[in-house]
């Protein structure tokens, strides 16, 4: 989310909120939380916005993107507990490259998702204009995968907030608005060279999808976030598995109150090493000085049943 559209929604949402009933404080029962770390940076011009994150298999390396197609790789430190007790960026966050070698320009660097896979290939999606990239490596110059017209008719702010890539290196993404409350997102698919939308995510309420990631145990982890204006934003975290014609077995893993977390828009799944799944989210502070880059991270249990919230 680019920031003249955020200070907009402040403003609208704001005064809606106004008309609105209070919600309820209380967090709905769901996995239980771990780490809520505020991460900062001063004096590198690149960093926050992070709309996405990749954690390593052992939670202790990272790599997060800006929606103003910059990287940044670090570290986590942990204690006992696995609660996150420091994180440090190996350098400066530095701006990926296009299919020329150049920066990514103010067209196309609104970058969401993030995908890495086990070879380090990599995959970016953007929603202005809504494409995917694929890197060799996160260093490297881009190729464009091809861009459906379902793509180019897509809403510029809120296209390919979604993205994940199966083991198998099937692409998937989704976009962060379906056009109406009652109508599912559409799942696209990239296999085989081309794109397909062989299935929808149902939608449940004013939610919207702004990350994904395939977990080790292969579910498809959603993370939905919605925007409540002066209020903050509330998420939820759901887990699918995916088939070759559907999305199935819906577990709702967590949903947070308005106001716990801030604006969470990246997802990492891992495994600790006591076996349990870790959902690592990181929030795009949009740049303002009143809002903060959190990585917040939720124990999903040993299956991704989810846990009492704490």
């Amino acid at each position: 989310m680019q920031r003249r559209p955020f200070l907009a929604l402040v403003l609208l949402a704001g005064l809606a909120l106004l008309t609105l009933p209070l919600a309820a404080k209380d967090p709905v029962p769901g996995a239980g939380p771990v780490s809520d770390y505020v991460w900062s940076r001063p004096g590198d011009s690149l960093f926050g916005g992070f709309s996405a994150i990749e954690v390593s298999d052992d939670g202790l390396a990272f790599a997060a993107l800006s929606d103003a197609g910059a990287l940044v790789h670090g570290r986590i430190a942990r204690d006992a507990a696995g609660k996150i007790t420091s994180v440090t960026a190996d350098g400066r966050a530095m701006p990926l490259l296009n299919e020329r070698g150049g920066n990514l320009g103010e067209d196309d660097n609104d970058t969401e998702g993030l995908a890495v896979m086990a070879d380090g290939t990599a995959f970016v999606s953007t929603e202005g204009p809504a494409r995917v990239l694929r890197y060799g490596d996160l260093g490297g110059i881009a190729t464009a995968l091809p861009v459906p017209g379902e793509f180019r008719a897509m809403q510029r702010n809120s296209a390919l907030e979604a993205l994940a890539v199966a083991a198998d290196g099937t692409v998937y993404t989704m976009p962060e608005r379906s056009g109406r409350v009652d109508r599912p997102f559409p799942v696209f698919r990239f296999r085989a060279g081309n794109w397909e939308q062989p299935f929808a995510m149902p939608r449940d309420g004013t939610l919207l999808p702004v990350g994904a990631d395939f977990g080790p145990d292969g579910r498809l982890y959603v993370l939905e976030r919605e925007f409540l204006g002066i209020a903050g934003f509330r998420m939820r975290l759901r887990s699918f598995v995916v088939t070759d014609t559907a999305l199935g077995d819906e577990r709702r893993l967590v949903e947070t109150r308005t106001g716990r977390h801030g604006n969470l828009e990246g997802l990492s799944v891992w495994r600790n090493a006591s076996g349990n799944l870790i959902a690592t989210m990181i929030s795009d502070d949009n740049y303002e000085w009143f809002l903060s880059t959190e990585i917040v991270e939720y124990d999903l249990g040993p299956g991704g049943q989810g846990m009492p919230s704490g």
